[in-house]
């Protein structure tokens, strides 16, 4: 007989997972969003290994390298373009996948949820490191002001700000220390991707209906890998149309201003997809219970997997349908709120978003 080669069980692990895989019958488009953020990490780790090529980590020359690229490189201004405009697509598909396994019970299968999240965790931090690399002035202020929170921590915060920083405040080696990470962080996130991929074929995918559906099951392929493919040719031509005729559309117009330390912006904000959580921040006077309010608006989605549902089926209840449905308003409201002057009535209003956003989770959570 023969010895089956190892090119051979990687063919078969392939077939097993990408052509053979059963999947419920009656998932739909909604499923979508892994495939699409599995392509999004591509793209960026392709277009960010370009823009690496070019660019210089360094106080002085980032902005002007920057420059250079959008200006001199043989499409470094589509290569741009693309890298910060798929950072904002990423995260759009990222909410939509989030909310889809919260609608449908997804975060009962727990090793999924928990590396899901550990992904949006590091896929967070990538971003934020990637905002500060171009050095404008609101890469330099929101740097400032989001490592500075780090301070809050009793006893270490202020060592551990100085260490990020590399000196008293943020210049050279905090920039080349961005950059280091923000090469790094997206080969991690594509190894614990594989991992959240391995997790999900253990137990398949869930469904619209709530049940577990052991015999009504099609291979992915062809049944859901057209699907996909058609899912992502509306996505990116959508998204095509939105880079190429509004390139700058999510982008901040302080930021096309090289940094300057001595003048602070008017208001300083990040990137519209952490503005929910910013809003949560800066509503909470005290500094220390902002930071951790700013970091319990991620982790309290890891308590969802520990509900107990109290019917056969994993469908949430009308009243759970509701409560969900109201959570998605308040993060909409949040990320309003959050690109708001910080004045009345916007302060009071991000404060009682920020109890709401807490309070609804929570009844999410118990109200099985």
């Amino acid at each position: 007989m023969k010895k089956p080669t190892r090119k051979n069980n990687i063919i078969n692990i392939l077939n097993s997972t990408l052509i053979d895989l059963p999947s419920p019958s009656n998932i739909t488009y909604w499923w979508n969003m892994g495939s699409l953020l599995g392509v999004c990490l591509m793209m960026q780790i392709i277009t960010g290994l370009i823009l690496s090529l070019h660019y210089t980590p360094n106080m002085d020359l980032s902005f002007i390298s920057m420059s250079h690229i959008t200006r001199n490189v043989n499409l470094g201004w589509f290569i741009r373009i693309m890298h910060a405009n798929t950072a904002s697509l990423f995260f759009l598909l990222a909410y939509i996948h989030i909310s889809r396994g919260m609608l449908f019970s997804s975060y009962l299968n727990k090793k999924v949820w928990f590396s899901g999240i550990l992904i949006m965790l590091m896929l967070m931090m990538t971003a934020f490191m990637g905002y500060v690399l171009p050095w404008g002035q609101m890469s330099f202020w929101a740097a400032t002001v989001i490592t500075n929170l780090l301070s809050a921590i009793p006893y270490m915060g202020t060592l551990i700000v100085e260490w990020m920083w590399g000196g008293f405040s943020v210049s050279n080696p905090t920039l080349s220390r961005f950059f280091s990470f923000h090469f790094i962080l997206p080969f991690m996130i594509l190894a614990t991707m594989m991992i959240h991929i391995f997790f999900l074929h253990e137990k398949g995918s869930s469904n619209p209906m709530g049940m577990h559906m052991n015999m009504e099951k099609s291979p992915f392929h062809p049944y859901f890998s057209w699907k996909d493919l058609l899912g992502f040719t509306i996505t990116m031509s959508m998204f095509m149309h939105i880079s190429l005729n509004h390139p700058f559309l999510f982008m901040d117009s302080e930021n096309f201003i090289p940094a300057n330390p001595l003048v602070t912006p008017v208001h300083i904000q990040p990137e519209w997809y952490f503005l929910f959580a910013y809003t949560i921040l800066r509503s909470i006077p005290n500094k220390l219970g902002g930071v951790m309010a700013l970091f319990s608006s991620i982790i309290i989605l890891t308590l969802l997997p520990m509900s107990i549902h109290k019917f056969k089926t994993l469908n949430m209840t009308p009243s759970n349908k509701i409560i969900i449905w109201m959570f998605f308003s308040i993060f909409m409201s949040l990320t309003w709120l959050g690109a708001k002057p910080v004045e009345q009535p916007f302060d009071t209003l991000s404060q009682m978003m920020s109890l709401l956003y807490f309070m609804l989770l929570s009844l999410f959570i118990i109200n099985k």
